[in-house]
């Protein structure tokens, strides 16, 4: 009797559902309407499901909102005598987060929708009932298709649980998130805002940290590294004194720390090592720190040599080129300041950057519009 009262007592909160960053749906697109024989009437078209990317939404609400997860359009209006070309049948637009990724049963990718507004046609219609089918209506397409949220932010915190990411976060930013000494206490990723004195602002997302094997999606695996993706600058943040997951697991210094968490990205997507990354050393203020930190830098200095010391397993093929390396205290909030002014510098560099690939993108666009026109006027002449 007691163990039934606390199955009841904990219904409530077991029902309640945590962050959600991927999400199987159904979709049908409408069939089409039938035709008319006798007036050579054409049933009108189903209507298509479409996804459209919306700001400050989360796909929990979407679940919320269709707790079925079917999202099926308007059926093609049939052919009449008096109107012979039946109306279509209406779309069903569905409003999903930005961000997200759409994905078929096979993970082919049907769109991904970063900006709101962006959207996509994820099953079409089918076609109303014509001569050329006998009348008869086309049943529009069933898919399931799933949506992969990849949080975009302009930092993404890299590290192995309890390297004191959660506390940076709260240090640097607005964000409040839990705190405690034991590992895996960030189970959901947490963004956070740093605000500059000139109102600049930064986000910095705090992600569910890292565990070896987590490119075979051990752990938390692919909902952390699916975040990294779209992040613009990495921060990778290490416990100068190591890490050590349970006592089942052996214990890993500084460098093979920094080692594994670049053979993990590596081999999750090759190109993220590529990424623009900085490192923070942490927990400088405990004893025998600057040991271990002078210790880890010499290690990173001679980081081909060095990395021949590790098992082959624990080997990257590629090293992280960190632009620069800063020994902090996310507790004590020292070295901070250093900290986010490189970040800044780092992501205004990285602007500057896409804002001239953009422009001779458009530069490039309008070149060949005026080839384009000037070979149209002289076939014209020609003519």
């Amino acid at each position: 009797m007691v163990f039934l009262t606390r199955i009841l007592q904990r219904a409530p909160g077991a029902r309640k559902r945590g962050f959600v960053d991927k999400l199987r749906v159904y979709v049908r697109g409408g069939s089409g309407g039938m035709g008319l024989p006798k007036y050579n009437g054409r049933g009108g078209d189903g209507g298509h499901v479409v996804f459209v990317a919306k700001d400050d939404l989360t796909l929990k609400q979407v679940i919320d909102r269709t707790p079925n997860k079917r999202f099926i359009a308007g059926v093609g209006a049939n052919a009449t005598r008096r109107a012979i070309q039946g109306d279509r049948g209406p779309n069903l637009t569905v409003e999903v987060p930005t961000g997200i990724t759409v994905l078929t049963d096979t993970k082919q990718v049907i769109a991904n929708l970063n900006q709101p507004g962006d959207q996509a046609v994820v099953a079409k219609g089918g076609q109303g009932g014509a001569h050329w089918s006998d009348f008869l209506p086309k049943k529009g397409q069933i898919r399931s298709v799933t949506m992969e949220l990849k949080l975009i932010s302009d930092v993404g915190l890299v590290g192995f649980p309890n390297a004191g990411k959660s506390t940076l976060l709260k240090a640097v930013s607005s964000a409040d998130p839990k705190i405690a000494d034991y590992p895996f206490t960030t189970m959901r990723p947490q963004i956070g805002i740093v605000q500059y004195k000139d109102l600049r602002r930064v986000s910095l997302a705090d992600l569910p940290g890292l565990i070896e094997g987590a490119h075979n999606n051990v752990g938390m695996g692919h909902h952390f590294l699916r975040h990294v993706e779209r992040t613009k600058l990495l921060l990778f943040m290490v416990d100068v004194h190591g890490f050590v997951l349970s006592m089942k697991h052996p214990h890993r210094t500084a460098f093979q720390t920094v080692a594994l968490l670049m053979k993990e990205l590596e081999l999750y997507k090759s190109d993220l090592v590529d990424k623009p990354a900085v490192l923070a050393i942490n927990k400088m203020d405990m004893t025998g720190a600057g040991d271990r930190a002078e210790e880890l830098l010499y290690k990173l200095e001679h980081f081909e040599d060095s990395v021949t010391e590790l098992p082959k397993d624990m080997r990257p093929r590629r090293q992280v080129q960190f632009e620069d390396i800063f020994q902090i205290s996310a507790k004590e909030k020292q070295g901070l300041n250093k900290l986010k002014d490189k970040v800044r510098e780092i992501l205004d560099e990285r602007f500057d950057e896409e804002q001239n690939e953009l422009k001779q993108q458009a530069m490039q666009r309008l070149q060949k519009e005026a080839s384009y026109g000037k070979t149209t006027d002289r076939t014209a002449d020609v003519i």
